[in-house]
């Protein structure tokens, strides 16, 4: 029998799996929905609405101001000098100054909103990846089911290799349909209640390159835990050491750097590589440097994040600690 087909239904079968993976999706389902509810497709109706409410507003900064004006002339003729400024500079704003689009309702332009969307996925799948490949070797270490496979098949690193193989295939598995879905709903979303108008291949090339993206960051994120899991030989040693980097650790590395008022703090934060590594490109501005342009205006100095920075310390990342956990499965006894 196939190893590799043996650990695959071993994680179909896994409660904690298919319970976390149901909960992802009803969380992302959620998600679509209210992106349904709270927004509109703009029609006719919509933009006769948003003319009266400011034509209502222009009103009512009308009123004000001639209100305003009133109390100012009385003011001055009562010699009061509560007003600094001459009456008839109290002048009523033109209707032009209020744009219709200010007050229509929120709705989804696919092109213009559908990048953003594709982070809370690959959050979601991340967090997925993450948990289940964790107690995916974690349960078999803490369990004894290491030991026994161990005794059927004695070659230790292929065993965990095969087993991390696994988990990688059964996150592709459904990664990729719950990107297309994604894709789908959304879309959906946007011809129901917004637009998809001005999409070109470009777009699309765009969109697909940043869900592929998201794509493997999960299955980082499922091969950091799977690795952290192994090394502690069981799932609170990747969900504990989860918890000790991204909560306290990198709560207190910010607490202290700010303290002591490190330029480009963020620069310091892993969900800043994980945001760039999504998004392409991350500028961080130090605003307490000033660098005055001919205009006279601050600017402040900027640091780039890119995608290959943050290439680089995924990759950094997963060699060191799979390459621990495969040196401690090499290394340490099994009992």
């Amino acid at each position: 029998m196939s190893l590799f087909r043996t650990e695959l239904r071993r994680l179909a079968k896994r409660r904690f799996a298919r319970w976390m993976t149901v909960g992802g999706l009803l969380v992302l389902a959620v998600v679509v929905a209210g992106m349904f509810l709270s927004n509109q497709k703009i029609g006719p109706d919509q933009w006769a609405e948003a003319e009266r409410a400011a034509d209502q507003q222009h009103q009512q900064q009308v009123y004000w101001a001639e209100q305003e004006r009133a109390n100012c002339e009385r003011a001055k003729a009562a010699g009061e000098r509560f007003y600094t400024t001459e009456c008839d500079q109290i002048s009523p704003p033109l209707r032009e100054d209020f744009q219709a689009e200010w007050f229509l309702p929120s709705t989804f332009v696919f092109r213009d909103s559908f990048g953003e969307m594709l982070i809370p996925l690959a959050a979601i799948l991340a967090m997925i990846g993450f948990v289940v490949g964790a107690s995916f070797v974690g349960a078999e270490w803490s369990t004894g089911g290491m030991m026994n496979l161990l005794l059927w098949r004695p070659k230790r690193l292929t065993v965990l290799l095969t087993k991390l193989g696994a988990l990688l295939t059964g996150l592709l598995a459904l990664a990729l349909p719950a990107t297309v879905a994604w894709f789908g709903s959304m879309w959906l979303v946007a011809d129901l209640r917004g637009s998809t108008e001005r999409m070109t291949s470009g777009v699309w090339q765009s969109f697909l390159l940043t869900g592929l993206r998201g794509i493997v960051l999960a299955l980082v994120a499922a091969t950091v835990g799977f690795a952290l899991a192994s090394l502690g030989r069981h799932t609170a040693m990747a969900l504990g050491g989860a918890i000790g980097v991204l909560v306290v650790g990198q709560v207190a590395i910010a607490m202290l750097l700010s303290m002591i008022q490190v330029r480009f703090l963020d620069a310091w934060l892993l969900p800043t590589y994980a945001y760039a590594w999504m998004t392409k490109q991350v500028e961080l501005r130090d605003w307490r440097s000033c660098n005055a342009s001919y205009t006279g205006e601050c600017q402040p100095a900027t640091l780039e994040i890119t995608w290959q920075h943050s290439s680089a310390l995924f990759t950094v990342g997963i060699v060191l600690v799979l390459g621990g956990a495969i040196w401690a499965m090499r290394r340490r006894d099994i009992n």
